[in-house]
């Protein structure tokens, strides 16, 4: 790692990045693909084979499949050795959540578990309570859940109204409130439960065991889609909890949960990649066995774009999450040889790529919601049967935009983040749109286009770049303090910023491909990275044009527009032929193969 440039969270924005210093997936070593194999292979002996009978809610099977699964070391990845785990990076804890993301109602318990449920503990938790809930929560002896959301209080977490007293004797916290939509919640042994003391401006986060009573329950949730996983409120009845189980320090629940949901969103990414995997391969599966007109209907070319485009987004975003998940490793890095505590450093890392944390989250669900409902369209009538694959596929896809913060919050997150850092100097946003700004009273530049490989695809990154923060950088300037409540445009320029990374990542990696393997072997990683481009241009385009339509007037507006023509003009691409060559290699390997 150390020959790589250090880059910031969010400073994506403003800085070009080298192709040598991203990581793809085609990088993951031996050790971590026999561990993404070992979990296929579970998913396919103990998973796939029962999955009426998981959504079905059998009694008792939920909690053998995560028992099995702690067995083989599946929940304990990412917690380190001292604990029984074993010990892996970041990324390497991205590969699981993706290898199981196929496990439709599975994969939910066992992220919850592995995730919000563990990482808390693992992260925050003193000695004392690490070394006694890390090692059983490893194994999956003790299944965990996360109390966070209530009634009244969702996407503003803060605002929760369980409460926690300490008793007379100064022993125990009486914890009473109410929590819903809680994961794992009929059959969890331990709950991370959020509540505040007293008139606490902030939350508390304690570790509660089921035993220690006052804890009751509602019948399980009937949901639209994730049927299989155990969803339930959850009742606190003067709960009395040890003062010495208190997670962290009083008043950092809101911290903690905020910390963990970033953690949570990138996860969720990497598990609808695995879901879209295997959604893609089952549609090519059937693309090339349904016949019409004397013809698989994988010949036809309106199938055809239907699988190119699934792969092609499924490629981006893959592309992404893996470029993120290696940067928050690196940071991780480079936090603990400057002398920072481990536990520390593994949240630092993370709450330096929120930003791309938010953007993976929202991109990614979106892009599994593409592929399951186009999965859908090429079955037909046999896509809305629940005899066939798709159904489930589609119903379970469609929590993803929900789960984690809304997508519509992720979205205003990413720009109020970046704005922030720029506010605090981390990141200077406005030089550079300032610059831009400059620009467009500048005669534009016609200089000899370079030919030398991905030298126009670059240009057009950077002009989209300088798009999104023309229109940042105006917004700031026209709405100032009233930027914040603007959230339409502030949702316009989220779209800018993501597609332009996604779009970044998926470029960055068939650059990365053709210079270790060759352009033969990369070609159609490029031709993916040229379609999904292609695209972004036409969405940026859009978005910048809603949001500078929001607040812009008179010669100012029609300044920027200009702007905008010249930033997302590019030459003609035959991104027909692009995604006929994607198709046709789906189509011959009858899978996803990229």
């Amino acid at each position: 790692m150390s020959n790589k440039t250090s880059i910031k969270g969010g400073e994506f924005v403003i800085k070009e990045t080298a192709y040598t210093d991203i990581f793809i997936p085609e990088e993951f070593d031996e050790e971590a693909q026999m561990i993404r194999q070992t979990c296929l292979d579970f998913l396919d002996a103990e998973v796939l084979n029962k999955l009426d009978r998981i959504d079905a809610q059998e009694e008792g099977l939920m909690q053998s499949l995560l028992d099995k699964s702690g067995e083989l070391g599946m929940l304990g990845v990412s917690i380190p050795e001292e604990y029984g785990g074993f010990g892996k990076n970041f990324n390497t804890s991205m590969l699981v959540a993706d290898a199981v993301g196929g496990g439709f109602s599975f994969a939910v318990a066992l992220s919850a578990h592995t995730g919000i449920g563990t990482l808390p503990i693992l992260y925050y938790g003193n000695a004392e309570q690490k070394a006694k809930y890390i090692p059983k929560l490893g194994t999956g002896e003790w299944k965990a859940a996360y109390c966070l959301t209530e009634p009244n209080s969702g996407s503003d977490a803060n605002s929760g109204r369980t409460s926690a007293k300490l008793n007379a004797e100064g022993t125990h916290y009486l914890i009473n409130g109410q929590k819903m939509w809680i994961t794992n919640g009929g059959f969890a042994y331990i709950y991370i439960v959020f509540a505040k003391i007293d008139d606490d401006k902030n939350l508390t986060a304690f570790i509660v065991e089921k035993d220690f009573g006052g804890i009751t329950m509602n019948p399980e949730e009937h949901k639209l889609g994730i049927k299989g996983s155990s969803t339930r409120q959850v009742f606190f009845n003067d709960c009395p909890v040890p003062i010495e189980n208190m997670l962290s320090e009083r008043e950092n629940g809101f911290k903690i949960a905020v910390n963990i949901l970033n953690i949570g969103r990138i996860k969720l990414g990497a598990a609808t990649i695995g879901s879209a995997r295997s959604v893609i391969s089952t549609a090519v599966n059937y693309a090339n066995e349904r016949v019409q007109f004397n013809l698989p209907i994988s010949k036809f070319g309106a199938i055809r774009y239907k699988l190119a485009e699934m792969a092609t987004r499924l490629f981006a975003t893959e592309s992404a999450a893996y470029r993120a998940g290696q940067n928050i490793d690196d940071a991780y890095d480079s936090l603990v040889a400057g002398g920072m505590d481990e536990a520390k450093a593994k949240l630092k890392s993370v709450e330096q790529f929120a930003i791309e944390c938010a953007i993976i989250k929202v991109w990614c669900s979106e892009m599994l919601d593409y592929v399951v409902d186009e999965g859908v369209q090429i079955y037909g009538g046999m896509g809305y049967s629940a005899e066939a694959p798709m159904e489930r596929a589609y119903r379970d896809s469609r929590i993803n935009r929900i789960f984690e913060g809304t997508n519509e919050v992720n979205r205003l997150l990413v720009v109020d983040m970046l704005l922030k850092r720029a506010m605090k100097g981390e990141l200077d946003l406005m030089g550079p749109a300032q610059a831009v700004a400059g620009e467009l009273m500048s005669i534009p530049d016609f200089g000899e286009e370079d030919d030398t490989p991905f030298t126009a695809e670059k240009k057009i990154i950077a002009n989209l770049k300088k798009a999104g923060l023309l229109v940042a950088g105006a917004a700031v300037q026209k709405l100032m303090m009233t930027l914040s409540k603007e959230q339409e445009i502030l949702m316009n320029i989220a779209d800018v910023i993501g597609y332009v990374y996604v779009a970044e990542s998926v470029l960055l990696r068939a650059e990365k491909l053709y210079h270790t393997r060759g352009e033969e072997s990369a070609a159609l990683a490029i031709d993916m990275a040229r379609v999904y481009l292609y695209s972004t241009i036409d969405k940026v385009n859009v978005a910048a044009k809603e949001a500078l339509y929001s607040f812009g007037e008179g010669d100012e507006l029609n300044m920027m527009l200009v702007g905008i023509r010249r930033f997302t003009k590019a030459a003609p691409f035959n991104v027909k032929e692009a995604r006929q060559r994607i198709a046709r290699k789906l189509v011959e390997e009858n899978k996803y193969c990229f």
